[in-house]
């Protein structure tokens, strides 16, 4: 399996070097030079299965013989044993049609672990194997840094720094980082947004000298080993509701929009996914594009669904590569274009292709505390708010038929301010994260200044 960029210009690579580049040199994302597929049999046998058996047959399409298959089986197991749940992200039923897919199961109490936790082990024995060593520049809108932080703590062959946007995520996402002692871990809170974050690290990403004298990468989601472990639970949780006898949707909170591709891709692989709700909060450029074709960035609002307080996702340049027929060049042009305006107007043909997976629905906050309200009211589950997002854009898209699997990406006890603020009930934390409040902390302070950033970087790795 060989990996290409999204902007055309740069050399075709395997797996192992795409996941530790995350993002190529022309500064486009990874994708697979073809897409593989599962059958019908294929998808229909891991009913039952255990996750981390899923797991495996999944990664093994992209990893191909770069990774022996009893060394990445070995890999899915101990990273899923990592989860307090025996079926790592198990399937509810809330309502007719509507089913919950718990996603927080993990030692950070967020979808990210899912992934995360296996990037780490990957990464290790990639490194140990070339006798290397990298340096993990992360930014993260709350749960990715927490994610990373508990995966890659203490491991000999990877540092580690986290960005996170000052006084913008909760309390509990922040101690998941800077409560880390290990001497692989730095935090920085930046004195700005995500999406401050983000440029940054494509920034310094796309700085040759740094990224080869520290060994620069990156586990956000333009890393696709993260694509690929999140698309694992799409296949588990359709299964389980009838996939691939039925077709089954999904609602999915959406922010950098790494979750959403990761459903893409799972059809593009052969699941059938009728569609895609991309539920966003009052950040919604996303849900903008797909209802009306234009990518356009606004002013990041401060909401209580803080992990999805985006105005430039990502991800979206690996759809919109996918959408205008791999065109490297377009893309390029777009997300220049993009870069220097904040706008890309989406081709007709490219748009007409997103819309036969993807449903834009925004969500705004007084909607989102309704819904972890109706939510309890009616099913006496406790939500976090970005569940509640997901939540409430399912009731809304009432003309999608087929059952709908809401994806849960954070435990209540994340949010505990917003939760409690919305339906009078504070979330109990789970007896795996209690002692976090008890922690000192250790982070920097830094402004949102890419050459800053940078130096802190290469400082903290020659050190």
């Amino acid at each position: 399996m060989r990996y290409v960029s999204t902007r055309g210009q740069s050399p075709a690579v395997g797996f192992v070097d795409a996941i530790l580049a995350g993002l190529a040199p022309d500064g486009g994302l990874y994708v697979p030079e073809e897409w593989p597929t599962l059958t019908h049999s294929q998808i229909a046998a891991f009913a039952g299965k255990p996750y981390a058996h899923v797991a495996t047959e999944v990664l093994a399409c992209f990893v191909g013989d770069e990774i022996p298959r009893e060394t990445l089986a070995e890999m899915c197991a101990e990273a899923y044993g990592t989860f307090t749940h025996a079926a790592v992200v198990p399937v509810k039923q809330l309502y007719p049609g509507g089913f919950l897919c718990e996603l927080f199961h993990g030692p950070s109490l967020a979808f990210k672990d899912v992934a995360m936790q296996l990037l780490a082990r990957i990464s290790d024995h990639v490194l140990a194997a070339q006798k290397r060593t990298q340096t993990i520049l992360c930014a993260t809108s709350g749960d990715t840094g927490g994610a990373a932080v508990e995966a890659f703590r203490g491991r000999a062959n990877t540092r580690i720094v986290a960005m996170f946007p000052d006084g913008r995520i909760s309390e509990v996402q922040r101690r998941f980082m800077t409560t880390a002692g290990d001497d692989n871990v730095r935090c920085v809170a930046v004195s700005g947004t995500f999406d401050d974050c983000q440029a940054i690290l494509k920034d310094a990403l796309s700085d040759q000298s740094l990224k080869q004298s520290v060994g620069l990468s990156a586990v956000n989601s333009i890393n696709f080993a993260r694509i690929v472990a999140q698309a694992v639970y799409y296949f588990t949780s359709a299964v389980a509701v009838g996939a691939p006898h039925r077709p089954v949707a999904f609602s999915v909170p959406s922010g950098n929009f790494g979750d959403g591709f990761a459903g893409f891709m799972a059809k593009r692989m052969g699941l059938p996914i009728s569609k895609i709700i991309v539920a966003t909060n009052s950040n919604d450029i996303l849900a903008r594009a797909f209802q009306d074709g234009r990518y356009s960035r606004g002013a990041v609002a401060q909401t209580q669904s803080p992990a999805m307080d985006i105005q430039s996702a990502s991800n979206f340049e690996r759809l919109y590569f996918e959408a205008v027929r791999r065109d490297g060049v377009e893309t390029a042009r777009a997300f220049k274009a993009f870069n220097d305006t904040g706008v890309i107007d989406i081709p007709p043909g490219a748009l007409a292709t997103m819309r036969e997976t993807f449903v834009g629905v925004s969500i705004g906050e007084r909607e989102t505390s309704g819904s972890i309200v109706a939510t309890l009211n009616e099913t006496g589950e406790l939500i976090d708010p970005h569940t509640a997002v997901g939540m409430a854009a399912f009731r809304k898209a009432r003309e999608i038929t087929d059952p709908v699997v809401i994806l849960s990406t954070a435990h209540a006890a994340k949010f505990p301010e917003a939760v409690s603020a919305a339906c009078g009930e504070t979330p109990v934390m789970p007896r795996s994260a209690q002692n976090l409040a008890g922690k000192a902390e250790r982070f920097d302070r830094l402004p949102a200044d890419a050459d800053t950033i940078k130096a802190y970087v290469r400082a903290f790795a020659e050190s």
